[in-house]
């Protein structure tokens, strides 16, 4: 199949396009075996539009979608856009509490969740229908400006049994689609997505059709690509996380492969489904590698698989090289955040794979790097990495605050270097920061230094406030096996034998986990709430 520029405005003609020309060809199969070809597909994003449109629902309301990886994620999604309606994914596993105050900082008017999900959709609804009325308890810590944007929402149900006020999905979609008047504007806001702000409480990105779009043309013009429009994908990633989003589905679309959607990780349960469905891309993210590891004939179950790509946190190295050596399957990374929709570099990108590297910038991205006084640093010294490219977000909910600068330049808050083919090098998070007596530990490298201990499987650093030192640096230490007391020996004595004084652990937490996010990624916020527990007296130790 011809694989060509899109050239559209909204991300939903996509689907029109692959409809028009192989209408008869699968595009979406669940695990569970329901299966939409483009034609249907596109039908159903109509008739949702549709019926966005018949329900009250108009170009630039919000419609909050808490739904799992199954096809009414994406109908949704797409109808949502198709509508010129903003769709706000959030992760259907969120607590009454976040997901309420999704819904009131949104203004959601719509939200569109599944049998899993409703009771705690209906919680939250409730807490903000309660705030409506005066009583903020179900929304926690919130200011008048949240509250001012929130309405009583709709909820919709996919499956299961309505309450009063409630109506099917089944309903919301119209008997056909009527046409809907072509986006002129793609600056037009697309999406929300809620991502980590320095404040400590989810903030959403405003992503513009433009944006989605730029970055899933950009994606598409590395070479070799990453997907082609025979591959069979694996849509186990998140749908509501960006990478699974516009990183996953949005290049589905665009080069009209056919996706196996996956609503959970199982470690044997997905190696069946790649081998059962053929899957030749595999997204994943990193845990899975290690998930893998200690599976026997791994090199067989994923004999379809041409190509596997991580993202959203750093890949070992190690685990890269021994992952490659055993099965031939090459394991290509990339660089990215939220407010680039996602990807910035991929080492598919890459002169030469390098350990350590995330690769080389997407065509139409510029990265820099600049030190503390604003310059650019020596050599290859470390500096705060700025980008530039039309896949930028907008700024953040609900003024546009925090975005690109005049001249197109967003300062990501992350700290790496770039070699002299362009590569480019994590170091650390900008915020995670740890200042000892005055000198910087950026806790990436103590944690690199910890998991060479023998049998350390993973470590955590954080900071804590220290009223000798300004800060100290601490530890958590998840081990495959032994005693506590000896990894904590082995993994300070390594340490002392590593790591200058200043970045040296001043206390190491032996665990039996880390909590994690659903990609993967170290929630080294709830590690600082338990240290600032621990140091009010409310946490034993």
């Amino acid at each position: 199949m011809p694989d060509k520029p899109s050239g559209h405005t909204d991300l939903a003609d996509l689907v029109a396009d692959a409809a028009a020309e192989s209408p008869d060809r699968l595009a979406l199969v669940e695990a569970g075996g329901r299966s939409l070809t483009w034609g249907e597909l596109d039908d159903e994003v109509g008739r949702i539009a549709t019926g966005l449109g018949a329900a009250g629902v108009v170009a630039g309301h919000r419609v909050l979608i808490a739904v799992g990886n199954r096809i009414e994620f994406v109908t949704s999604y797409l109808g949502v856009l198709r509508a010129q309606v903003v769709a706000v994914p959030v992760n259907p596993r969120a607590t009454a509490g976040e997901i309420a105050r999704m819904i009131a900082d949104s203004g959601s008017r719509m939200v569109v969740t599944d049998t899993d999900t409703v009771p705690t959709v209906r919680e939250a609804v409730g807490h903000v229908v309660a705030a409506l009325d005066g009583d903020t308890a179900g929304l926690g810590d919130f200011d008048q400006d949240l509250l001012s944007r929130a309405v009583k929402p709709r909820i919709v149900v996919v499956g299961g049994t309505l309450l009063p006020g409630e109506r099917s999905y089944d309903h919301l979609r119209a008997d056909s689609a009527r046409p809907v008047p072509p986006l002129q504007d793609p600056e037009k806001l697309a999406a929300l997505l809620y991502t980590s702000g320095t404040s400590g409480r989810p903030r959403a990105a405003m992503l513009t059709h433009r944006a989605l779009l730029a970055n899933i043309e950009q994606v598409a013009q590395v070479e070799p690509k990453m997907i082609h429009g025979d591959d069979v994908v694996l849509g186990v990633l998140p749908l509501f996380h960006v990478y699974g989003l516009n990183a996953v589905l949005g290049g589905v679309l665009r080069h009209r492969a056919k996706l196996v959607l996956v609503d959970r990780f199982d470690p044997q349960g997905t190696l069946d489904l790649i081998e059962d469905e053929a899957c030749s891309v595999v997204p994943v993210a990193p845990p899975v590698f290690a998930y893998w590891q200690p599976v026997d004939g791994l090199e067989e179950r994923l004999g379809p698989v041409r190509l596997m790509l991580s993202g959203s946190a750093p890949l070992s190295p190690e685990l890269v090289t021994a992952f490659t050596a055993r099965t031939g399957i090459p394991v290509h990374q990339g660089y990215g955040l939220t407010e680039a929709s996602p990807v910035v570099t991929s080492t598919l990108c890459s002169r030469e794979l390098q350990a350590g590297s995330v690769g080389a910038a997407l065509p139409g991205i510029d990265i820099r790097l600049v030190d503390d006084s604003g310059r650019t640093p020596e050599g290859e010294d470390p500096g705060e990495i700025q980008i530039r490219g039309t896949n930028l977000f907008s700024g953040y909910w609900p003024d546009g605050a925090g975005g690109p600068d005049a001249d197109g330049w967003w300062s990501t808050g992350d700290v790496g270097f770039l070699d002299a083919t362009g590569d480019l090098f994590l170091v650390d998070r900008l915020k995670e920061l740890v200042i000892v007596s005055g000198f910087n530990v950026y806790p990436v490298e103590v944690e690199e230094v910890i998991r060479e201990v023998e049998g350390v499987t993973e470590a955590a650093v954080i900071g804590v406030d220290d009223p000798v030192t300004g800060e100290a640096v601490i530890a958590y230490v998840r081990s495959a096996d032994g005693d506590p007391a000896t990894v904590e020996a082995a993994v300070r004595a390594h340490c002392e034998e590593r790591l200058a004084r200043f970045k040296q652990p001043s206390r190491i937490e032996v665990v039996d986990q880390l909590p994690l996010t659903v990609t993967g990624k170290v929630q080294k916020g709830r590690l600082r709430t338990m240290e600032r527990r621990r140091a009010l007296g409310l946490l034993e130790g």
